[in-house]
């Protein structure tokens, strides 16, 4: 079964992720800050990461690089409500897949993450 991590701190919105996976047959898994999602990462197969920028203890940027730098390929999908155009440039170029801006239909973010599984 696929596993997604969210990582993310803001608990309506990750609980509001989790019950739209859930309910398409996916699990998932929340790390609220950027330390625990490193250490999940490590611990854990997941299938995707979606990365808020703004975690607390590590930030989204610094859990971004050290997973590349880590050579980890897994598909990251930033989920931010950073939208000016020159944030999701530098998150592809530091290694993301994708980027979506909050707010966000989940039927979006659905589709993006069904596309990386498939």
């Amino acid at each position: 079964m696929n596993r997604i991590l969210i990582a993310e701190d803001e608990e309506r919105l990750a609980a509001f992720m989790e019950k739209g996976f859930r309910k398409n047959g996916l699990m998932t898994v929340v790390a609220s800050d950027g330390e625990e999602t490193l250490q999940k990462l490590s611990d854990e197969v997941f299938e995707i990461l979606l990365l808020d920028l703004g975690l607390p203890i590590k930030d989204g940027w610094t859990v971004l690089q050290e997973l590349r730098s880590q050579g980890k390929d897994l598909p990251i999908i930033v989920v931010t409500a950073l939208s000016d155009a020159r944030n999701r440039t530098t998150a592809l170029k530091l290694g993301a897949n994708d980027y979506l801006t909050k707010p966000f239909k989940f039927s979006e973010l659905l589709e993006k993450v069904q596309s990386y599984l498939s």
